[in-house]
């Protein structure tokens, strides 16, 4: 009988350790994937704003020096392969041109094909147009982002937005653009921070 108390007091201690050890790896995981949906919602809207190079008269594309002389018309970043070309979707108050919301991402907007104009051979015929640019002007929707994420610490799409008009303090959305997505837990994470300051 002794040998059994003493059997289910050391199985009783090995079993509350474990309860902390277990509850930590189920944070540590949401963490990951809170980590992981910041991460690509951020990159969209960074995708975002780098197409918006160029877009819409009024906004040219920077160039680098010596290349205003040549006359080429590179994007700024060769990561940008389209063009925003829908115009309707900026206001006047959005002038950084930053996603007006995160269902613009999910909902696709126009874009068109950057051409690179770059002099070179005889191109087609007497046209002067190069095969590059054939089709450019053929407009189609880009998708930034697949659908909205659930944020693994609320359980829900209630995602905090800042405008890049906003400072990182401000609680509430100015309905501007979207420059910043956190979390709208309030909850600690395992390092001390809270979440909706990630």
């Amino acid at each position: 009988m002794f040998e059994l108390v003493i059997t289910l007091t050391v199985l009783a201690i090995v079993i509350m350790g474990t309860i902390p050890l277990a509850q930590n790896a189920v944070k540590r995981q949401r963490e990951l994937r809170l980590r992981e949906s910041l991460r690509m919602m951020r990159l969209a809207i960074d995708e975002f704003k780098r197409d918006t190079l160029g877009a819409c008269s009024g906004n040219p594309v920077p160039q680098p020096e010596g290349r205003q002389q040549r006359g080429q018309s590179a994007p700024a970043d060769p990561r940008s392969r389209v063009v925003i070309d829908d115009c309707t979707i900026f206001d006047t108050e959005n002038l950084d041109r930053y996603p007006p919301s995160m269902e613009q991402l999910v909902d696709g907007v126009k874009v068109k094909e950057r051409a690179v104009n770059m002099q070179g051979g005889v191109g087609l015929g007497n046209d002067r147009r190069q095969a590059t640019d054939i089709g450019a002007t053929e407009e189609v929707l880009k998708y930034y982002l697949r659908e909205l994420p659930v944020d693994p610490m609320t359980g829900e799409k209630d995602w905090k937005f800042r405008s890049s008009y906003q400072s990182k303090d401000d609680e509430s959305w100015d309905d501007i653009n979207v420059f910043d997505v956190r979390s709208a837990s309030e909850e600690e994470a395992l390092n001390g921070e809270k979440y909706s300051d990630w």
